[in-house]
């Protein structure tokens, strides 16, 4: 029975065994504002993710989305409200939350890559720096991640030598590196030619199945079906709706949800 299904879904929180799980959400979101000026961009903003979980995030263009995935490691400051991760309030400035940032991943459109350097130092750079790994172990490291997503051969080559989306799974490698405790992707492939598009969203579908905590901001509905346990839909600063991505897809509660998905799915 379909009823029966979406009870064991909603319960289903994927567990990597070994790892402690906290008592508390891993990233907490409370009554968050931000302003641009006098664009109200987020409004009251309520959100918890729990270790293990992946959380989609969707909606129209200027909704709000890539604004709030980007506050949560402090690239974008907040006028009031209360972000915590781990249990712990977001640090200001200086060195907390530069050690913050360690456990934060995030991927962005662009590949934000070092053009001067070959794909190995790309990913090795930070664990050596802001981790003091030894370099050798940084390699070993470096070299799993890289053969996890599927680019070990172009280790010593440069970012300009990489398509798009080879550069894009460095980024993802470059993240993972850092051993972080959730991953933020904010369009991950938004700028990728459409043949490259799934070749990242399967290193991001792994990952999710590994329980990887994952906040993807994206407007691939494939993977939002397939990867997430909860759907995000933001309208005007605001979240609007959360629910199972059967729920959302299939019963779309606002006006503004079902205009959003009788736009992009009949196309």
């Amino acid at each position: 029975m379909p009823e029966i299904q979406e009870e064991e879904n909603i319960a289903r929180t994927p567990l990597v065994p070994g790892v402690e799980y906290p008592d508390h959400p891993l990233v907490e979101l409370t009554h968050v504002e931000k302003y641009f000026g006098d664009l109200h961009v987020l409004k009251d903003i309520n959100l918890t993710v729990n270790k293990g979980e992946v959380l989609v995030i969707v909606g129209p263009s200027g909704s709000g989305k890539s604004t709030m995935c980007r506050t949560i490691n402090r690239l974008e400051t907040i006028d009031s409200g209360d972000i915590r991760i781990d249990g712990k309030a977001l640090p200001q400035e200086g060195k907390e939350l530069a050690n913050l940032r360690a456990e934060v991943g995030m991927v962005f459109q662009s590949f934000n890559l070092f053009a001067n350097k070959t794909i190995l130092d790309n990913v090795t750079l930070a664990p050596i720096k802001v981790r003091h790994m030894n370099k050798t172990e940084a390699e070993h490291l470096a070299m799993d991640l890289l053969a996890r997503v599927g680019v070990d051969s172009q280790a010593h080559k440069m970012p300009s030598q990489l398509s798009g989306g080879q550069q894009q799974r460095v980024a993802i490698a470059r993240a993972l590196a850092m051993k972080p405790k959730v991953m933020l992707f904010d369009e991950p492939t938004s700028a990728l030619d459409p043949e490259m598009v799934n070749e990242v969203l399967d290193v991001m579908v792994e990952l999710a199945h590994e329980g990887m905590t994952m906040l993807c901001v994206t407007h691939e509905m494939g993977f939002a079906r397939k990867a997430a346990d909860r759907i995000v839909f933001m309208a005007d600063g605001q979240i609007l709706e959360q629910n199972t991505p059967d729920e959302f897809f299939e019963h779309p509660q606002t006006d503004r949800a079902k205009d959003f998905l009788s736009k992009i799915l009949t196309h």
